[in-house]
């Protein structure tokens, strides 16, 4: 049996830390997922010029932020890497003409340890990180994800993981964070709400091209890093596509998830 591929929305790195219902999500969500062999994780903090996979069989931690509580810094996620799955990612993506390259000392990113450490708290399953390419542009990382896409037979798991909206401008204010029980915006909810209807419709031109079609792309995604995760699952995964979780914080940040296949 094929296993998913899924898209999920880390949130601000302390959503570990306080009950929220994308928390509550994340920590129910591992034991409907089952137990993969690996996971391979796209996360919006892996930033590269062409695709990278990490080949450190102990990958250590990355705190890739700043202003948040002290007790952040010291959370550790010990799962080993993967990294006897990095020639067969390789493989994949070298057949689908995407070159790839391997990377060594690069730790897990909160894009990484934070829904992982909800998800499988026992950090038993091995992780193989992939990279994103912020100068390129969906097409690119739906190819990746349909590269991968044998994967979900193979007992590996594919998470994207970023942000369904991710205007951070709109969510630090000159006066600190804004609420984060505050009402979602408008222009978020009109996003999100165009963003769901083509991706459980399968309408993959319309959201290859969202930036161009979506209502207030650019106000939700100042820059594409934050979705470009989504695309990978996308392409991994497939149809059939369900919103597993539907939530936001500080009015402007949707913490949605999908499930691809």
């Amino acid at each position: 049996m094929s296993l998913p591929a899924i898209f999920v929305s880390h949130g601000a790195p302390n959503l570990i830390l306080h009950k929220s219902a994308a928390r509550d999500f994340l920590s129910e969500y591992g034991s409907e997922l089952g137990h993969p062999k690996a996971i391979v994780s796209v996360s919006a903090h892996f930033l590269t010029r062409e695709p990278a996979v990490v080949v450190d069989e102990h990958p250590a931690m990355i705190y890739d932020f700043g202003g948040f509580e002290r007790e952040l810094y010291t959370i550790v996620y010990p799962a080993p890497g993967a990294p006897e799955l990095a020639p067969r990612v390789t493989e994949l993506l070298t057949a689908a003409g995407i070159p790839v390259h391997g990377v060594e000392h690069r730790g897990f990113d909160h894009g990484t340890w934070v829904p992982l450490k909800l998800l499988y708290p026992e950090a038993d399953v091995p992780v193989l990180q992939l990279s994103v390419q912020p100068k390129a542009d969906p097409a690119h990382h739906y190819r990746i994800g349909r590269a991968l896409a044998p994967l979900r037979d193979e007992g590996v798991l594919v998470i994207g993981s970023g942000s369904f909206t991710h205007n951070l401008g709109e969510v630090f204010t000159s006066r600190g964070l804004a609420d984060p029980d505050a009402p979602a915006k408008d222009w978020m909810t009109d996003f999100r709400d165009w963003m769901d209807e083509k991706i459980v419709a399968g309408d993959t031109e319309a959201l290859l091209a969202y930036r161009s079609k979506a209502p207030n792309a650019e106000r939700n995604h100042p820059t594409d890093e934050h979705l470009l995760p989504l695309y990978v699952a996308l392409g991994a995964g497939g149809l059939p596509a369900a919103r597993v979780h539907y939530s936001h914080q500080y009015g402007a940040l949707a913490l949605d998830a999908y499930r691809f296949g």
